[in-house]
């Protein structure tokens, strides 16, 4: 293997246990290779869609559950940063606060995921 390659690897695998824990991922996975990518693969497209769904809705209440989808999709795989970011949203959702500052944060985090699972599969955006 060529270090150029060798060097890319060890770059989606940094970037990949920064976004995921992947002790907890592992753990979810049974250790199954196959399967982590499939469940990554789902959330990648579930984060995304929630994420535009979240912000076409007006309704706090299912703004709220969307972002509760989202917290628990994320804690199932390990994703912490948008767990946390997704349960401020929905909290700030329910009392009615101001959600741009939360969303926003939920938005970074979820690239920052996103990008770390297409990076490591090698994966079209």
């Amino acid at each position: 293997m060529s270090s150029i390659m060798k060097q890319f690897e060890q770059r989606a695998d940094s970037s990949f246990a920064t976004a995921i824990d992947v002790v907890h991922l592992n753990r979810q996975t049974m250790g199954d290779r196959s399967l982590e990518r499939e469940v990554l693969e789902l959330f990648r497209r579930q984060a995304r869609i929630l994420l535009f769904r979240f912000d076409a809705l007006t309704n706090p209440e299912e703004r709220a559950n969307v972002a509760h989808t989202l917290k628990g999709s994320a804690r199932g795989v390990g994703a912490s940063r948008v767990a946390f970011a997704a349960e401020e949203l929905e909290r700030a959702a329910i009392s009615g606060e101001p959600t741009g500052k939360a969303l926003a944060e939920l938005a970074e985090s979820v690239a920052e995921v996103t990008s770390a699972i297409e990076l490591r599969f090698g994966l079209d955006r």
